[in-house]
């Protein structure tokens, strides 16, 4: 008999799935239209979506930060993509800061099931002993947020079964992920670029 956590495991692992899917239908689509390969048809796209392009987008990767149905890489190239390197560059931020900070209120609300739910084991069981990082939890999340090279998502998680205040998490988020956000977004947009003149 399925548990409650079996089935919320297989509903995000489902979402996750469906999510990835309708990426990859959205980029080829974005090819063989142009969108992604003419400045032309990309600013005629945006501009038909309107203002709720951006606002769509914000609540996508709020979305994804706190239940992974579209991979973090692929939606922040979306961004840069779809509205420049420096809107793109916002709208990531904005949705991922408002993502980290909710996230980080429901890992403390729900406690530790809220997190098994959401990762897996390996990934837990991989990073949970940053709590007996004790009073050096807060440096070691703030240097992993600001360099690209942890689970920052998870992280945040992390950081709501600690005693770390909303002041000092927020203030964390806010200066930390524009240098490791910048680097990722821009650097894959970079690669993705370099592939599409290749072929």
């Amino acid at each position: 008999m399925c548990t409650n956590t079996t089935l919320t495991k297989k509903f995000i692992n489902s979402s996750s799935m469906i999510g990835l899917l309708l990426t990859m239908v959205f980029l080829v689509y974005g090819f063989k239209t142009g969108i992604f390969t003419s400045p032309e048809h990309l600013s005629a796209f945006i501009k038909h979506i309107g203002i709720w392009g951006p606002i769509i987008f914000v609540i996508i990767q709020i979305i994804q930060v706190v239940i992974p149905i579209i991979p973090g890489g692929i939606s922040c190239v979306a961004g840069v993509i779809l509205f420049g390197p420096l809107y793109g560059f916002l709208y990531n931020y904005l949705g991922i800061v408002m993502g980290s900070i909710i996230v980080f209120g429901l890992a403390r609300y729900y406690g530790t099931p809220f997190i098994q739910n959401l990762v897996s084991q390996n990934t837990y069981n991989k990073y949970i002993g940053w709590l007996d990082k004790g009073r050096h939890f807060d440096k070691w999340f703030a240097l992993a947020i600001f360099l690209p090279v942890a689970p920052d998502d998870f992280l945040c998680m992390l950081a709501g079964l600690t005693q770390m205040s909303y002041r000092r998490f927020i203030a964390i988020i806010i200066l930390g992920k524009p240098a490791s956000l910048l680097v990722y977004s821009l650097g894959l947009t970079a690669l993705l670029q370099s592939l599409m003149h290749m072929l």
